[in-house]
């Protein structure tokens, strides 16, 4: 069974979030809360704890992962951004956004989409999620909780905790989560494209 740790969503209690982001260190996987749904996460190197990801979400080698940055600082390495995307990045982020940019070298092969090396990118605006991936130090591979059947992602830790505990090795209760996930928006062509309607305003990227 997992470790679970209630976080207050507004001040989150430094001990709680040192062990999560430990956990991810050690190669876990954790759900965490974001500004749209609650979601699974690991350290970007950790081959199998992606392989656990997948098989909790029933997810084939095409899903195009995301990686979640604490701000855009973190994003150069991973991304590469012409100066009309960087300036849609920071109006838009931190946000329930996730934008789908070329990756760079740096981005592990099994992250990219498999034939167009993309990467997602994600800046949550959720202050626990913020103050773990700040103590991580780094950004980390994240997928939205919606498990296999379901129609609507789930929203109480305690119901998750209960349903995949055994399969993760940490719940981070930040309180009730959303039942969107993240607005998806391609830049890698010459115009944004929504490509998933969700939680953010899609017709910011729409003329």
């Amino acid at each position: 069974m997992s470790q679970f740790f209630q976080i207050h969503p507004e001040t989150p209690q430094p001990r709680l979030v040192r062990r999560a982001a430990e956990i991810l260190g050690a190669g876990g996987v954790i759900v965490y809360p974001t500004d749209s749904t609650y979601a699974l996460a690991c350290a970007m190197g950790e081959k199998e704890a992606v392989e656990r990801i997948r098989r909790i979400r029933d997810l084939d080698e095409r899903h195009n992962f995301t990686l979640a940055c604490r701000d855009l600082s973190d994003m150069g390495n991973y991304a590469k951004v012409d100066n009309n995307g960087f300036r849609l990045l920071k109006a838009h982020t931190p946000g329930p956004y996730t934008f789908i940019l070329p990756a760079t070298n740096e981005v592990p092969r099994r992250l990219q989409h498999p034939k167009r090396k993309t990467i997602g990118i994600r800046v949550p605006d959720d202050r626990v999620a913020q103050a773990i991936l700040g103590e991580f130090g780094e950004p980390v591979m994240t997928t939205s909780l919606l498990l296999p059947g379901d129609e609507i992602p789930m929203t109480d830790a305690e119901l998750i905790r209960e349903r995949i505990g055994s399969l993760v090795d940490a719940v981070v209760d930040g309180g009730p989560g959303g039942l969107e996930a993240s607005t998806v928006v391609d830049l890698t062509g010459e115009l944004p494209q929504v490509v998933r309607r969700g939680a953010g305003d899609p017709s910011v990227f729409e003329s």
